[in-house]
């Protein structure tokens, strides 16, 4: 695909990003409380942004862990090139900055009285709420998948005990196993994350010597993100290791056994050695206790200030919120916590929000020191939808040298780096 704005003109203009005209000092005193919850790659970035823009707002960060880690990358940790440790992240930066952040879990929002109730008990009053509560999985949507089955069939689509889990049973299979991977329909959270965690696991295989054993992708959909580079990647290096049948071939998974590890779908019954169940997906817990969620789960949001059209004065950002064009992944979660920011600090001060400019650049790892990404700017068009930007990125090409390769995998490295350090300090 030809490319429109370059790779490393999106990530500068990011970081002119942070430099705009809002972010000038707002008179002194006490100034009013913007509350987030959430402390990913939307909320801890809202949170810490708001705390630029206006030092005098009084940021409040609800956030049920005390450390974050992140699920991008975290196939890579499947994939033996990063380690668990390298991914998981700490808040105390954002307490130096003056940010109160509250390690407890948001268990419900009156939007009347403009107050969060804790799980402990506590209450936090607000004039703005941002809302970046992530995903919840929808239990039973897949007979036979629910919490219970997770710890034997895990997801891993929340980084953490669930990556340990599914990274544990990967390194104990024995070659010769098969690893099934159940990808869902769209809307999910990271739609190139089940293709790229099929290279991971089957990069792992090659490089630890089980070499007999492969991955089946059993999949709901019949096209996905990148498939030309990623079906060029599985054919350079795992041959014949990577089987993915869609749903036009019966790939739809409807039903698991965990007591068996059998996978059904209408292409027939799948044994499994391992096997990686991502179910459909809605916003997190408290989007839907707080009534800001739809019928099918997502949250509804006026593009032009990220406000909740449910609800007012609650804003929601990141995998949670039905955003146009935009896909569910850190990158855009992260683009859309600046410009809430930037909104939330503005009518905190009865100002006009400005005109928003979102961006994404979403990398797949395909083997070490081998990605491929797509980027694509986006703003809101007369209709007050948010839409890709005609000739504003693309895919990357196919049928390029390695250097190109490795040179994604480094931007995606560095990307990496500097958000976390942009995030966390």
């Amino acid at each position: 695909m030809k490319r429109g704005l370059g790779r490393r003109d999106i990530l500068k203009a990011i970081g002119a990003a942070g430099a705009l005209p809002w972010l000038g000092s707002c008179a002194r005193g006490m100034g009013p409380r913007a509350v987030v919850v959430g402390g990913g790659f939307g909320g801890a970035a809202c949170a810490r942004y708001l705390k630029m823009i206006d030092p005098q707002i009084d940021v409040v960060l609800i956030e049920r862990g005390e450390s974050y880690t992140t699920c991008p990358f975290s196939n890579l940790v499947l994939g033996g090139l990063r380690t668990f440790e390298s991914i998981t992240h700490g808040y105390a930066a954002l307490g130096h900055l003056g940010i109160s952040v509250v390690n407890d879990t948001a268990t419900a929002v009156d939007a009347e009285k403009r107050r969060v109730t804790l799980a402990s008990g506590k209450t936090v009053s607000y004039d703005r709420l941002v809302l970046s509560p992530g995903i919840a999985m929808k239990w039973g949507a897949i007979e036979g998948y629910d919490e219970k089955a997770a710890e034997i069939m895990p997801h891993a689509w929340k980084a953490g005990p669930q990556t340990v889990l599914l990274k544990k049973q990967i390194d104990a299979m024995e070659d010769g196993g098969t690893v099934v991977i159940a990808a869902p329909d769209n809307p999910y959270r990271c739609p190139p994350a089940p293709y790229e965690r099929a290279c991971m696991v089957a990069n792992y295989f090659r490089t630890s010597g089980k070499t007999k054993s492969k991955i089946v992708i059993l999949d709901a959909k019949d096209k996905f993100t990148k498939q030309d580079l990623f079906e060029q990647g599985w054919k350079r290096f795992y041959a014949d290791m990577i089987e993915w049948v869609p749903r036009a071939q019966g790939g739809e998974v409807t039903k698991v056994d965990p007591a068996t590890m059998t996978v059904t779908c209408k292409a027939g019954d799948f044994k499994a050695a391992v096997a990686n169940i991502v179910p459909p997906q809605m916003a997190g817990q408290i989007a839907q206790e707080a009534g800001v969620a739809t019928q099918d789960g997502w949250c509804e949001i006026d593009a032009w200030t990220l406000e909740s059209k449910a609800v007012p004065g609650i804003h929601v950002i990141g995998d949670a919120c039905i955003p146009g064009a935009m896909p569910k992944s850190g990158f855009a979660a992260n683009s859309q916590a600046k410009f809430c920011a930037a909104a939330v600090a503005a009518l905190l001060r009865d100002r006009k929000p400005p005109v928003p400019v979102f961006m994404n650049t979403c990398y797949s790892t395909i083997a070490d020191n081998y990605a491929v990404s797509i980027a694509e700017v986006f703003r809101v068009n007369s209709a007050g939808a948010i839409v890709a930007v005609l000739g504003s990125g693309g895919e990357s090409p196919l049928d390029v040298p390695d250097s190109f390769r490795r040179a994604e995998y480094d931007y995606a490295q560095g990307w990496y780096a500097s958000t976390m350090a942009e995030m966390f300090g």
